[in-house]
């Protein structure tokens, strides 16, 4: 927790508050809150890398997403991705002294305690600012009000992105991952069409499927069985939506209703946060 105290700290005084086109609040009720200066932000078409810092938190139901989007937007702002999944995953296979707690934990669909998941946060930050890591982007992280108070009593963050979709696409999509036991790589092989009903939207999905020399090395995640992917919406729907209202009172919560898979989603997204894939960018997040 020293840790984390010491590199949350607000280092990062060049940034930048976004205009944001958001459900939750309008462009003018974001600047009123978040600038006092009357001068306007620069263009978002300058090079992030160069002069601007982001500490921006990515939520979301498991499997909705978010460190698709979230890693993304790392490449093209030029700031480190940091998935809290992540980091329990690497802890799981590293045969830590954490290992066999966080199995239990992770395969019962249950949350990682709070106590786990700073300490593993806190071990990630420490080694990027050994590297000169300024900024982040931050997925899966604040799950819980709690969680949240924590990282207001040591830095400021400036964006919330709550990634939405139907709950019958999230249990489809889960159930349909594969990871490359050889890359790493990940991959879907569910096909999804979802009609329209109950005031839903359509939702159409293609499968990511691997190309020809990851196909025989397929693997599921343990995790990913429908009663462990029921399990996890449950217990976000009852521990971290509340972290929605918490950061929709501060103003800073941008809801985003994907409207499909990728191609159709990133740039809807990239024109909500205002940005522009510009350049040789485009092809360096595609």
């Amino acid at each position: 927790m020293a840790a984390l105290a010491r590199l949350f700290k607000p280092q990062f005084s060049c940034l930048v508050k976004r205009s944001l086109s958001t459900t939750t609040a309008t462009v003018s009720e974001i600047q009123s809150q978040r600038l006092n200066s009357s001068n306007p932000p620069p263009p978002l078409t300058d090079d992030p890398k160069a002069s601007r810092n982001f500490q921006w938190v990515f939520l979301g139901c498991p499997g909705v997403g978010k460190g698709t989007y979230a890693s993304r937007l790392s490449t093209l702002l030029g700031v480190p991705h940091i998935a809290t999944g992540d980091l329990v995953r690497e802890e799981l296979s590293s045969s830590g002294p954490l290992s066999h707690q966080l199995e239990e934990v992770v395969n019962q669909g249950k949350l990682v305690s709070d106590e786990i998941i700073f300490n593993l946060l806190s071990k990630r930050l420490e080694a990027g600012e050994s590297k000169g890591e300024t900024g982040f982007i931050l997925d899966g992280f604040p799950r819980t009000i709690r969680q949240a108070e924590i990282i207001d009593e040591v830095t400021e963050i400036d964006l919330v992105v709550n990634l939405k979709l139907r709950e019958d696409v999230l249990i489809e999509k889960c159930l349909g991952r594969r990871i490359c036991s050889e890359c790493g790589k990940g991959f879907n092989l569910a096909s999804i069409n979802a009609k329209a009903e109950d005031g839903q939207p359509e939702i159409i999905m293609a499968a990511l499927l691997p190309p020809p020399q990851c196909s025989s090395k397929l693997i599921t995640r343990a995790d990913d069985t429908e009663p462990v992917v029921r399990e996890r919406l449950r217990v976000y729907k009852e521990q971290s939506q509340p972290v929605e209202d918490y950061y929709r009172k501060q103003g800073k919560l941008m809801e985003f209703d994907l409207p499909g898979g990728i191609p159709e989603s990133w740039p809807k997204l990239l024109e909500a946060l205002n940005l522009d894939d510009c350049g040789g960018k485009k092809s360096a997040v595609a």
